[in-house]
């Protein structure tokens, strides 16, 4: 939780704290869906808030809601507000963008309503990479996973195909299935499906390292950094729900394998 005093007029304009109010939330909704560490989403919130006639903020942040409560200056009480987050996925260039703004704000003196429209800019942008290009690294990731791990050549193909597939599965579940859970299980299963066949057939040589290769886009390791980082840095809720997910993750990706693995 972060705590400031003392803020400072931007400009002249009339607006209301809970315009300042919703300007905070929407710069942290969209740094923790971009996938970003809760002492980040803090800091940035309160740069943004002190800019705009705010005497004191405290900013609670989770991986799944945000708690703001400000008090404006010549006011005797705090307004607070909660958003909650439902999607959570992986966008540096997303993160990037808030947090400039939150400096720019204070040195380039952004109006509110100027801050607002670029904040509303930054959300409809386009994201950097399209889903092919996505597509496209896992296939070439699995490939190189596999012999980082010290599969044969001869494993390299089977890997991106089954990488290939099976990162392509995950992302269309993920479109119609809310429950991250059992698009990894399907994902995993797929992926650990074709690597057995491919063996079978003599198109592979090491089934486990194909298997290893192939998963290693699910692997969810920024999930994992950014649980060290929140719990070094005193975060301990965050880093424990961040942990948790990627535990679960990391279950859901050992169940889809173990299924395979039993049925052969």
């Amino acid at each position: 939780m972060r705590r400031r005093n003392k803020g400072m007029y931007m400009d002249n304009q009339s607006y209301s704290i809970s315009d300042v109010m919703e300007l905070c939330l929407l710069a942290g909704k969209l740094m923790l869906e971009g996938g970003a560490e809760t002492h980040r989403v803090e800091d940035t919130i309160t740069r943004l808030a002190m800019n705009y006639r705010v005497e004191t903020i405290n900013v609670f942040s989770t991986p799944t809601a945000i708690i703001v409560s400000m008090r404006e200056e010549n006011t005797p009480s705090d307004y607070t507000k909660l958003v909650r987050i439902h999607d959570r996925s992986t966008n540096l260039q997303l993160i990037t963008l808030v947090n400039d703004l939150s400096r720019r704000a204070g040195r380039d003196r952004l109006s509110l309503q100027e801050a607002r429209n670029e904040l509303l800019k930054i959300q409809k942008s386009p994201a950097v990479y399209s889903t092919l290009v996505h597509i496209i690294a896992a296939v070439l990731g699995s490939g190189c996973f596999t012999l980082m791990f010290q599969g044969s050549y001869a494993d390299f193909f089977p890997s991106v195909l089954a990488g290939g597939v099976g990162y392509s599965l995950f992302l269309a579940f993920r479109r119609f299935v809310s429950v991250k859970f059992f698009s990894e299980v399907v994902s995993s299963f797929t992926i650990g499906l074709i690597a057995r066949i491919c063996v079978h057939f003599g198109f592979g040589v090491q089934l486990d390292k194909i298997i290893i290769g192939s998963v290693m886009p699910l692997v969810p390791g920024l999930l994992i950094t950014n649980a060290i980082r929140d719990l070094m840095s005193g975060d301990l809720f965050s880093g424990l729900s961040r942990g948790a997910e990627a535990f679960l993750t990391a279950f859901a990706i050992g169940t889809g394998i173990a299924f395979v693995i039993a049925a052969g």
